[in-house]
């Protein structure tokens, strides 16, 4: 961090003690006072914006803009000041100390050394203690640190809160901190935005936790990057949590062997240092946003930027991108790179792609990874890696987790493999996975195990669900479920449909149900089903209704299980089908029956076709139970062989006899048997 600037701070105009004063002087002081209440706001407005520029790592443009705010107030009065100027100049050469001090400041801020040195030294000769600091100001700027330094030691001990300020800021840079803490402490003390700012920032470097006392007395005073450090600080304490702001997607076993969308690029990760914190409750944030507000409304760019993602995090979407277009007008390139993203959720990818460029030409690798996703899902590859590239090249390592996955879409396994290496050598917990992924893929087990491994312990919930499949393959259930549990603890509704299962399997029915649960919340057909199975087996089943009684209500099982099929899931369709029909609902009955037997369900055609034959459709029915005993179904093959000998077909009857009899179950093998020996005495006889 830069603690001395080029150009040092213009100081507020004050005077050391003074003897007796001539009549003549005090007309001078009435001038004097005139001066000061035409300049001293210029002269404080450049020092807080110089001070802040030469302390600050950030907003170093504030030196400029506050240099030439001053000068502007001066253009809209020219007149006023031309002539004020000219009266000081003939006070200041006829001897007057006062109007010597107000002409050197003047002619100090408009960059004249020459001009403004005499009349600063000789108001200092005087006693004037705003001269003596100014022309510390004036060698600093020569480059005489150390004779500026005596000067600012000057004013200081005469009560000047600035040259304090000053002075403690030079004895930091020379590495005398106990100095530097006692004069800036001295500054803050006595009010001095700068010094309290100071201040902070050299108790913050000690982890002294006296720092956020003196941020935010500078802050309350207006000082912007202060207020911008507060609001960090106090976000970062609200948060308590060691994550991003914007989380990533992996690769899980789901989707083994192929990439995410590549049209769905992630939110940016920030920076470790500078990033918008993500946990704490909308309600801890309150302060942090106040500061954030005041900083951003003093053009603080990344203020801005912060307050945006609070906004955005609360859903108030349209507050927060106009923060964020501010905070990228002024070149935050991240900023621009989240308005982009917001732009791309509202369906502008054009625009969102506009100010990704812009982000991504700054050198931001979030939004780089942003306009390659673009590209790759409209096909254009070359561009989509070029950009993927440029990520990598901004320092950005999902750059190279984005190309492998690039290359794996591409069936370019060899070039996948490499760049997901790279990535995972990094650091990145997703590219270990899907590393693994691929290794696995290649019969590669043992290869695939540590990078599992090494993803889960970096808190990859994907990875810690492969673990799982891994252990299971080789029947180390107990590993398997600890890894299932964690995963399922994160939250992975494969996971936890995993450990439901197994907890059903070792009869722990109730704590089956509450991962069940989790799983079909989170869209798990196949949970839905076997949640609706724990129901089911715990209520009656029910009766029809009697003549005259309203259906009976659904019951939680069947809304289950209704989810479930329709989700696509046969076995809960087959099922929704049998409740309705138990409640006398035949058509829902029929539909659900058809939609499972029309997706390959041979218990859904069964079912399909006693329903059409009870409606007397024996011929579509057949067609029915052909299709369902063609895949195995033996009852099928039974009813078949009826209908053949109803309609005296007895040849084609012994044959779906033969059949059912082969497919079983043994109760319809018996009956199948008999049936054939009955129709055989038939055809002998």
């Amino acid at each position: 961090m830069v603690f001395m600037g080029d150009r040092a701070t213009l100081l507020k105009t004050g005077r050391f003690a003074r003897g007796h004063v001539h009549p003549e002087e005090k007309m001078a002081d009435v001038a004097f006072v005139a001066a000061t209440a035409q300049y001293n706001d210029i002269i404080e407005s450049a020092e807080t914006a110089e001070c802040a520029a030469s302390v600050e790592s950030a907003e170093s443009v504030e030196t400029a803009d506050g240099v030439e705010n001053a000068e502007g107030a001066e253009t809209a009065a020219s007149a006023d000041n031309a002539e004020s100027e000219a009266r000081h100049r003939r006070a200041a050469d006829a001897g007057d100390t006062a109007s010597m001090s107000v002409l050197g400041a003047l002619l100090l801020r408009r960059g004249d050394l020459a001009g403004a040195e005499p009349y600063l030294r000789a108001a200092t000769a005087d006693g004037d203690r705003a001269a003596a600091n100014n022309l510390g100001v004036l060698l600093h700027q020569r480059g005489y640190p150390d004779e500026a330094a005596g000067w600012w030691r000057t004013a200081a001990v005469a009560g000047s809160a600035a040259a304090a300020h000053a002075l403690g800021r030079h004895l930091r840079e020379r590495g005398d901190e106990p100095g530097a803490e006692y004069w800036l402490r001295q500054s803050a003390e006595q009010g001095h935005a700068l010094g309290a700012y100071a201040l902070a920032d050299l108790l913050e470097h000690r982890s002294d936790v006296g720092a956020e006392r003196w941020l935010r007395a500078a802050a309350e005073q207006g000082h912007r990057e202060a207020a911008y450090r507060l609001a960090r600080t106090l976000e970062r304490n609200a948060a308590d949590a060691d994550h991003d702001a914007f989380g990533r997607a992996g690769l899980g076993p789901r989707d083994a062997g192929r990439a995410p969308d590549p049209a769905a690029p992630r939110r940016p990760a920030a920076r470790k240092d500078d990033g918008p914190v993500a946990g704490p409750e909308p309600s801890r944030t309150g302060e942090a946003e106040q500061w954030y507000r005041q900083a951003a409304a003093r053009g603080h760019r990344r203020a801005a930027l912060h307050l945006g993602a609070i906004l955005e995090q609360r859903g108030e979407l349209k507050e927060a991108g106009r923060w964020y277009l501010i905070s990228a007008k002024a070149g935050e390139a991240r900023a621009a790179c989240a308005l982009g993203f917001l732009l791309r959720d509202a369906g502008d990818r054009e625009s969102a792609a506009v100010w990704w460029l812009r982000a991504a030409q700054d050198g931001d690798g979030n939004a780089a990874n942003a306009l390659g996703a673009l590209h790759a899902a409209r096909g254009e590859q070359q561009t989509a890696e070029r950009w993927y590239r440029a990520a990598m090249d901004a320092g950005d390592v999902n750059g190279a987790y984005n190309l492998g996955l690039l290359c794996a879409a591409q069936d370019r396994t060899a070039q996948a493999e490499q760049w997901y290496r790279r990535a995972a050598y990094a650091g990145h917990r997703e590219a270990a996975n899907a590393l693994a992924v691929l290794l696995l893929q290649a019969g590669d087990p043992v290869g695939a195990e540590p990078w599992f491994s090494k993803a889960a312990e970096a808190g990859s919930v994907d990875a810690a669900f492969n673990l799982g499949i891994l252990y299971a393959g080789r029947d180390e259930d107990r590993t398997a479920l600890l890894w299932y549990e964690r995963a399922a603890a994160a939250g992975h509704t494969e996971a936890a449909l995993q450990v439901g299962m197994a907890l059903l399997h070792h009869g722990e029915e109730r704590e089956a149900e509450r991962h069940l649960r989790c799983a079909a919340g989170g869209g798990s057909a196949e949970a839905a089903f076997r949640l609706a199975g724990v129901l089911d087996s715990r209520q009656p089943p029910p009766g029809p209704p009697a003549l005259g009684e309203p259906l009976p209500e659904k019951t939680e099982c069947e809304e289950w299980y209704e989810r479930a099929a329709e989700q696509g899931h046969r076995r809960a369709q087959v099922r929704v089908g049998m409740l309705a029909a138990s409640r006398g609902d035949v058509e829902s009955a029929g539909r659900w029956y058809r939609e499972a037997a029309e997706a390959g369900s041979r218990n859904g055609a069964f079912n399909l076709g006693l329903l059409l034959a009870r409606e007397g459709s024996e011929r579509e029915a057949a067609l029915w139970w052909t299709r369902a005993a063609a895949d195995g179904h033996g009852r099928a093959a039974l009813r078949l062989a009826l209908l053949a000998a109803r309609r005296g077909e007895l040849a084609e009857g012994k044959r779906w006899c033969a059949r059912a009899v082969e497919l079983g179950p043994a109760e319809v093998a018996e009956r199948a048997a008999r049936l054939r020996e009955a129709l055989h005495q038939e055809l002998t006889a």
